[in-house]
């Protein structure tokens, strides 16, 4: 008898540089697939300097050694956990810097001048890489280009900050998680993460499935809950967590490209279907239509519910 091993799922890889040439609508489709039935792909060719982006995982690991890494280790989390007690708490060292509408980062402890510049410089390309996918989804969701920029803006334009995190190496990982199961509260997620220790598993189609180390600098992007909201439900958000390991400290520099705080966030109109009509009123309609595009139909019974309900 012969045994055939599962293969693991082929997590989708969206080629960025396949976007100005002759395959942009197949780019496009895929860009449309892994968003609408994966939640999370990875991005090659982004444009992001990778070198920069060396820079600031080598700038990042320094910091926690020096600064983070002793205080981790005597917290009463991990004395807990090494007589075999475990708590509703997550097995990571982390903080939170706040980019834009305002920053914060000069207030982080400890950090120094060297990976406070190399982050803005990071967080620059990182950010209009964001605004472009944000583009790029709207035109997968028959949207106007700016409809993400200018529902997530708010009064003083969308937030945009990234959480810091290690995940050290764990005595005991059956007994502890590094972050919990959870989905992300905002919109679009931006990972960069280490090229050598795993950890990150997303939830699909019944099983998790683990989110391999970012090899050559890809970037690994998931859309949030408000993203899912905004589209309707065709873009869900993904339940996911981080595993623990025995050997090995995993980094995470997850950037989050979301609503301003006053931003109010509800369906884009062209993604809604007409509601609370009177069937009677769409066959009126539907009766002198029937042959023509549906599309102006529902417009117009949308027009007819938004009239009524003024």
């Amino acid at each position: 008898m012969v045994f055939i091993k599962e293969r693991e799922m082929e997590i989708p890889v969206i080629d960025f540089g396949e976007l100005d040439g002759e395959n942009r609508s197949k780019t496009m489709s895929l860009l449309d697939h892994a968003c609408d039935k994966w939640g999370f792909f990875m991005v090659d060719n982004h444009g992001i300097d990778k070198e920069l982006m060396e820079k600031v995982k080598k700038l990042i690991n320094s910091h926690y050694e020096e600064h983070l890494k002793e205080d981790f280790y005597q917290s009463e989390m991990v004395k807990a956990l090494s007589e075999g007690n475990t708590s509703d708490a997550d097995w990571e060292s982390s903080f939170f810097i706040s980019h834009k509408p305002t920053s914060n980062i000069c207030k982080i402890p400890n950090i120094s001048e060297e990976l406070s510049k190399t982050m803005d410089e990071y967080v620059s390309q990182l950010h209009k890489f964001a605004e472009r996918l944000s583009k790029l989804m709207c035109e997968n969701l028959g949207l106007d280009q700016e409809d993400i920029i200018k529902a997530f803006s708010g009064s003083k334009g969308p937030a945009f900050g990234t959480k810091v995190a290690k995940y050290p190496e764990c005595p005991r990982p059956e007994l502890m998680r590094g972050l919990r199961e959870h989905t992300d509260a905002g919109g679009i997620i931006l990972l960069l993460q280490d090229d050598q220790v795993p950890g990150l598993e997303f939830f699909k189609d019944g099983k998790w499935v683990p989110i391999p180390p970012s090899k050559n600098n890809t970037i690994f992007i998931n859309t949030g809950d408000q993203l899912e909201i905004l589209s309707n439900g065709r873009y869900k958000s993904v339940v996911h967590r981080v595993m623990t390991v025995k050997h090995g400290s995993r980094l995470s520099i997850a950037t989050f490209y979301n609503p301003a705080g006053d931003a109010v966030i509800s369906p884009a109109p062209k993604l809604l279907y007409p509601s609370g009509f009177q069937f009677q009123d769409y066959l009126k309609l539907y009766s002198t239509t029937k042959f023509g595009d549906k599309s102006p139909r529902l417009e117009t019974m949308k027009k007819m519910e938004n009239r009524h309900s003024a």
